[in-house]
Order: C-alpha cells, then structure tokens, then sequence
C-alpha cells in the first residue's frame, strides 16, 4: 500500500480545499401559490406536487 513520504504542508492542504465550495440551492417558484421552494420536491407551504395536492395544506 502506497504511504506518503512526506507530510503536506498546511499551505498545500489549504489551497487544495480552497476549491470545495457549496452552491446555493436552486429554488423555484411553485406554481399553486408562488412560494420558493425546491426543484422536484412538494411545496410546504401549500402541499402541491406537479399540480396535485400531496400533503395536508398548513394552517
């Protein structure tokens, strides 16, 4: 099994991971009531999924 030879230094690790970056979600707006929410997933707000209602609605 291959094993380092040398210790990375913290610059080298640290400009390594400089790259990981999060993206922000992709929201999108639902076509019942106009809320943000998430691509492919049921809207909370009004319990719709493709135009069908899918959970109980929110107060």
């Amino acid at each position: 099994m291959a094993v380092p030879k040398r210790k990375k230094s913290r610059s080298n690790t640290r400009h390594r991971r400089s790259q990981w970056k999060a993206t922000a979600p992709n929201l999108v707006a639902c076509p019942q009531c106009r809320e943000p929410k998430l691509q492919h997933v049921a809207c909370e707000s009004c319990g719709t999924y493709n135009r069908r209602q899918v959970l109980p609605q929110q107060g």
